[in-house]
């Protein structure tokens, strides 16, 4: 799938604004300024961007605990999201979420979710919305590789199967479940447990931004034009624990080293449109200034908003129509 060198720039940019944005808060989590609990994406940039680089605002997606890289490729606001994981007013769920609770319903992002496995029934509903109102969205559950031995996610697939919903489930397999290995815990493969539902399963190095968003690519062209749900099986790693905190005991000795060095798909990026002379690494430098920047300045703002009030805590509680 040809893109241009527009194209190309945007896919690098949101790439290096999940990596800088996440590099950042493993940073400041540290000085003890950020409330709750912070699970970080960094490492799997090129799942969520390749996968939504192929949405518009109207298509949904429902993310996990891990929703920080799903809501920037998704188009959520940086600096309302550093407002929000520092709990300010000024966030874009007024400080009452967190980390865990992003959700933007202006940009199809329906929230990131502290229930293992929420998120599928979630798209269930969007998708089956967008095929009666014949609307041509589709609808992206992002779940893990634990979440994918949850009832709910076993559910799901067999609704969105047999009502033929433009929905894709993306497994998003960066190896632990927590701290399980994923090895050691799913039975059979994504592949097979797919097949049993009757949908295709697509295969994806998750390391390789090209290949994630080429099998996207066939995903949503499929579920658009009402050939039903797929399921993506994206192999990447994640280059933090499971939370900020975790001690990562159960990870080999040097393992994260040599992802970052070996498989880090910003760099495997770079390195292809550079040596396929589609763009100049001084482009890319660039955006990694201009990155830096925003993030610098989305950090420095939120530590200066105001804390939500008392007269806030009874606000956003009930829906009004």
């Amino acid at each position: 799938m040809q893109m241009n060198r527009e194209a190309l720039l945007r896919a690098y940019r949101t790439m290096r604004t999940i990596r800088d944005f996440e590099e950042r808060l493993h940073i400041e989590f540290a000085t003890g300024e950020i409330p709750g609990f912070v699970h970080l994406y960094a490492g799997e940039e090129a799942s969520a961007t390749g996968v939504c680089m192929h949405l518009r605002d109207s298509d949904t997606i429902a993310s996990t605990h891990r929703g920080h890289g799903h809501c920037i490729a998704k188009g959520v606001e940086v600096q309302g999201m550093m407002h929000e994981i520092y709990g300010r007013k000024e966030g874009v769920c007024g400080g009452k979420g967190g980390s865990m609770h992003i959700a933007d319903l202006s940009k199809g992002m329906l929230g990131a979710n502290g229930i293992v496995g929420g998120g599928p029934p979630l798209i269930c509903g969007a998708a089956l919305t967008a095929k009666v109102k014949k609307t041509g969205d589709v609808a992206i559950a992002f779940l893990g590789d634990g979440a994918s031995n949850q009832g709910t996610t076993l559910e799901s697939l067999n609704l969105a199967s047999i009502w033929k919903l433009p929905a894709i489930f993306v497994v998003e397999d960066n190896g632990y479940a927590e701290a399980t290995s994923s090895s050691y815990s799913v039975g059979g493969s994504q592949a097979q447990r797919a097949a049993g539902f009757g949908m295709p399963c697509l295969e994806v190095d998750g390391f390789d931004f090209f290949a994630v968003h080429e099998a996207a690519g066939i995903a949503v062209e499929r579920a658009r034009g009402g050939g039903g749900p797929t399921m993506l099986h994206v192999k990447l790693a994640r280059y933090y624990g499971h939370f900020e905190g975790d001690a990562t005991t159960y990870r080999a000795s040097g393992e994260v080293e040599r992802l970052r060095a070996e498989q880090d798909c910003l760099k495997r990026f770079r390195a292809r449109v550079t040596e396929a002379a589609l763009l100049e690494a001084g482009e890319l430098d660039a955006v990694d200034q201009a990155v830096a920047d925003e993030i610098e300045i989305s950090v420095r703002n939120a530590k200066a908003a105001p804390l939500p009030t008392e007269v806030d805590l009874l606000t956003d509680v009930y829906v009004r129509y």
